[in-house]
């Protein structure tokens, strides 16, 4: 049986120095792999975001050339002037009701995060019970 030369074995200081820079590079290196996951995931993030973009500018022009088609399905009946009118004063009027849903909708609003200052106030007093 061999006998470990205790001249060979590192000492404690080596050991947490070597413990202390390989936790320093370990860290390093997981903070550039979230970085490289989270860059990819911002250029899959910006694609999709164009993508639904590029979908809701063409729904608007579906929505328009719909519009355009109503009028003309009514031109049918009426004369041009009164077919765009209606179709006109309808538009206008589902504007009008979705403006008005939207102001009471952002009325109910608070800028508080009322369930944070809950759970900080209920976190703050367990401490204070503790203590």
């Amino acid at each position: 049986m061999t006998v470990p030369d205790p001249s060979r074995e590192p000492s404690v200081a080596d050991l947490v120095d070597r413990l202390s820079e390989q936790t320093s590079r370990l860290v390093r290196d997981e903070l550039k792999l979230a970085q490289a996951e989270y860059t990819e995931k911002a250029k899959q993030g910006g694609t999709a975001a164009g993508l639904v973009g590029a979908g809701a500018v063409l729904a608007w022009f579906g929505f328009g050339m719909l519009l355009a088609t109503l009028v003309l399905v009514l031109a049918l009946f009426l004369p041009a002037w009164a077919a765009a009118l209606i179709v006109t004063v309808v538009v206008f009027i589902a504007a009008g009701i979705a403006a008005l849903m939207g102001k009471k909708k952002a009325e109910d609003l608070s800028p508080t995060p009322e369930r944070t200052v809950a759970t900080v106030r209920q976190d703050a007093d367990e401490i204070k019970q503790r203590i």
